[in-house]
Parts: structure tokens; C-alpha cells; sequence
């Protein structure tokens, strides 16, 4: 496993040690026994600014690269079962904006 995490962003602090842990369970969630992985946080206006570059919409996202209704039901699942290993209630970014998904 190959993970790379860069923290360019200044609101949210990032802790790399309980990020790599739950990486590591989502990992095992997912069944993926060997992966590369690089995480890069930055801030709205760069994330918007990404967004606008790569794929034509000029609002910020949280990048996560699933299909439009497979992305929000996948990520769902993946924060589901994160949240029942880890004790947290996790949400996808992008709850509402898909309607009753």
C-alpha cells in the first residue's frame, strides 16, 4: 500500500495517524487487498476551481469518483460501515443533492 496525504488547506486540521486508520478500514471494507492512494485536501475555492477544469462545473465537490447515482449510493455504504467499525456518524458532502438518493 502506497498512501500520500498533503494537507494545503488551513480550516480543517488534519491528524495523518487516524486518517491513515480509517483508510486502512476502508480499505478492508472495500475488499482491496493492494492499492496506491494519494489524498490531497485543499480548500473550496481550489477544490471549485479543480472541479471547473476537470469536469465542467464551476461548484466545489468532494471529489469522490464514483458514477452520478452509483457515486452517492457507494459513498453512502463506504461512510455506513465506516461509521459502525469506527463509533462515528458520518455523512456524504453531497447528501440533498441528489434527491431522495
Amino acid at each position: 500500500m502506497s498512501l500520500v496525504i498533503r494537507n494545503l488547506q488551513r480550516v480543517i486540521p488534519i491528524r495523518r495517524a487516524p486518517l491513515r486508520s480509517k483508510i486502512e478500514t476502508v480499505r478492508r471494507i472495500l475488499g482491496v487487498q493492494e492499492f496506491d492512494l494519494g489524498i490531497i485536501c485543499v480548500d473550496n475555492k481550489n477544490i471549485q476551481h479543480i472541479n471547473r477544469i476537470y469536469r465542467d462545473r464551476n461548484v466545489p465537490t468532494d471529489v469522490l469518483s464514483f458514477p452520478f447515482h452509483e457515486m452517492f449510493q457507494k459513498e453512502k455504504a463506504v461512510l455506513d460501515e465506516l461509521g459502525r467499525r469506527t463509533g462515528t456518524r458520518l455523512q456524504p458532502l453531497t447528501r440533498g443533492l441528489f434527491g431522495s438518493c
